[in-house]
């Protein structure tokens, strides 16, 4: 019973990442009725679920910090592509929507993701354990990459407005650039064992001791599979979108609460299987996942953006305004000092979950 119910599974996370793929060619650039909008949402669930199974596939094959690599990577190229397209659909409107995007992505993946791992693994364990080498690395990038793309533009004076000048976004675009290069040869080639699990007494998990590995061939079939149902979240979260944008106007808040639904949907993907790592009591896991998709988010969302911006018609904003700019400075602050002990307890993990909850309740209610 237990072999056929696997079995079940693998079929099912293998037939909806086609069925959300050719749901999403068939509903692309549509005004879609209601009982459409139910059958993409209950597909869009579907696909997400599918994406964690196949990140774990591939992330079990090729060991970490590679597999969290993978997942942040294919889910920010992804994301990538929506936010130009979106922003060549827009307009002068969707002027503010690659910052909005990023900083969405920094807030949720920094304060959501890390507090609730932390807050999973230290109920379920007693501390949540990590390597404070690794994490305050990755921390450290993610603040710099922040500060560089999303504050200083607030402040330049070369062009009116929150705006980087030609040069200056060049500029940050190419330090995004390698910064993240530099990042993933850290994470991946030079220190590597700075960004693997470890035990109670700091001993490093190198391998998995519960599972064999999947095969060459079964792990390339689940980052293809894992591909599919990427594009078919980020796809269908945006066929969905009108109809967030209706329930957003309909409510009275404003038009950036859209931005984060969707950064919610896009992220979901890797929420779930930082969770899950975190349960497993796999700490590191989920916190390269968490900093690895934010750093991954603006290190190659503004290079995009701004190669786009060469065709694109209408300014381009990425300077934050002082309440999100506020925000950033209390997390990174928060999570300096959640990650130097290399050990957290249920508080740390509460207080990135009030600072993630301050942030929507501002965004809802400016």
């Amino acid at each position: 019973m237990i072999v056929r119910l696997r079995s079940l599974l693998t079929q099912w996370t293998a037939v909806v990442p086609v069925v959300a793929v050719i749901l999403l060619v068939f509903t692309w650039g549509r005004d879609l009725p209601g009982a459409i909008v139910a059958l993409v949402t209950l597909v869009l669930a579907g696909a997400v679920l599918a994406a964690v199974h196949h990140a774990e596939v591939v992330a079990h094959r090729v060991g970490e910090p590679f597999g969290s690599l993978v997942l942040a990577v294919a889910v920010t190229i992804i994301e990538v592509a929506l936010i130009v397209t979106l922003m060549a659909d827009g307009g002068a409107k969707s002027s503010t929507l690659a910052r909005d995007t990023v900083f969405a992505a920094v807030m949720i993946t920094c304060n959501g993701i890390v507090g609730l791992c932390l807050l999973v693994a230290s109920l379920r364990h007693g501390l949540a354990v990590f390597n404070a080498e690794g994490t305050g690395a990755a921390l450290a990038t993610v603040a710099t990459l922040a500060t560089l793309c999303l504050v200083f533009p607030t402040f330049t004076t070369s062009k009116p407005g929150p705006e980087f000048s030609t040069v200056q976004l060049t500029f940050a675009a190419l330090a995004s650039l390698v910064l993240y290069g530099l990042f993933v040869t850290t994470q991946t080639v030079r220190h590597r064992d700075y960004f693997l699990p470890i035990t109670r007494l700091g001993e490093l998990i190198d391998v998995d001791e519960h599972a064999n590995a999947p095969s060459a061939r079964a792990a390339g079939i689940s980052l293809g599979l894992l591909a599919l149902a990427l594009v078919g979240v980020v796809g269908l979260a945006k066929g969905v979108s009108p109809t967030i944008e209706s329930g957003v106007e309909a409510a009275g808040m404003p038009q950036s609460v859209v931005g984060v639904i969707i950064a919610l949907l896009v992220l979901l993907p890797e929420t779930i299987a930082a969770v899950r790592s975190a349960r497993r009591d796999r700490v590191q896991t989920s916190l390269n996942l968490a900093f690895g998709s934010a750093m991954a988010s603006i290190g190659l969302t503004i290079p995009a953006v701004a190669l786009a911006s060469v065709w694109l018609s209408g300014p381009l904003v990425l300077g934050l305004g002082s309440t999100h700019m506020v925000l950033l400075a209390l997390t990174v602050v928060v999570s300096s000092l959640t990650v130097v002990p290399g050990r957290a307890t249920p508080l740390q993990g509460g207080v990135h979950l009030v600072v993630f909850a301050a942030y929507l309740e501002l965004a809802v209610t400016p």
